[in-house]
């Protein structure tokens, strides 16, 4: 009988489903699916995928077009406190960029952001940004550079920038040049996909 009760409950736990994680996206325009509806942005047509594939993960998208290291931070500790995410990927340092704003004042942000994630007890992953380099060399080196240093200071992971497989393609593009337009975004899910299913 015992055995019986042994082999019952072993069942029951392998039918039991994944405990369910949250991923938080902290990002600007370019995950806030800027001039498109929220159901054609990369991250609604991620879900989708994770969901077709049982995964584990729910995506929660806090990005906000135009939103800054300084705004991410401000918002940071609200959200964590209502979603309390598993992970926390942080897409954010573009407008920051293309601002002209002090590099070690995006450092000292992101650096922030990273910190505040992983005292909540939640997992940051940084993704890579860069500009374009018409800010100049020193500006535009040191601002790709920044992101490897925090991530190696912090120990985070550092995902590569999806935007640059995107706007090799002026086809994916919209007419601002900046934005990945309808036809990027499965595009990006899929480039996505790999990096959310490597943390599973």
């Amino acid at each position: 009988m015992s055995r019986l009760i042994s082999v019952l409950g072993l069942v029951c736990c392998l039918c039991l489903p994944a405990q369910a994680k949250t991923m938080l996206i902290l990002g600007d325009s370019l995950s806030a699916g800027y001039g498109l509806s929220q159901s054609q942005s990369w991250v609604n047509l991620l879900q989708k995928k994770l969901t077709e594939q049982q995964s584990e993960y729910k995506l929660v998208n806090a990005s906000i077009s135009g939103e800054t290291s300084a705004g991410g931070l401000a918002r940071l500790p609200a959200l964590l406190t209502e979603h309390q995410p598993d992970v926390v990927l942080i897409e954010l340092g573009a407008n920051d960029g293309l601002r002209g704003f002090p590099l070690p004042q995006l450092e000292q942000n992101l650096s922030a952001l990273i910190s505040q994630v992983q005292q909540s007890g939640a997992q940051a992953v940084l993704m890579q940004i860069r500009i374009p380099p018409n800010y100049g060399p020193r500006y535009t080196k040191g601002f790709t550079e920044l992101y490897g240093n925090i991530a190696t200071k912090t120990k985070v992971q550092l995902w590569p920038f999806f935007m640059e497989q995107i706007a090799l393609k002026p086809e994916w593009m919209q007419a601002d040049g900046l934005h990945p337009n309808l036809e990027a975004q499965p595009v990006i899910a899929d480039l996505m996909l790999s990096k959310v299913q490597s943390l599973e």
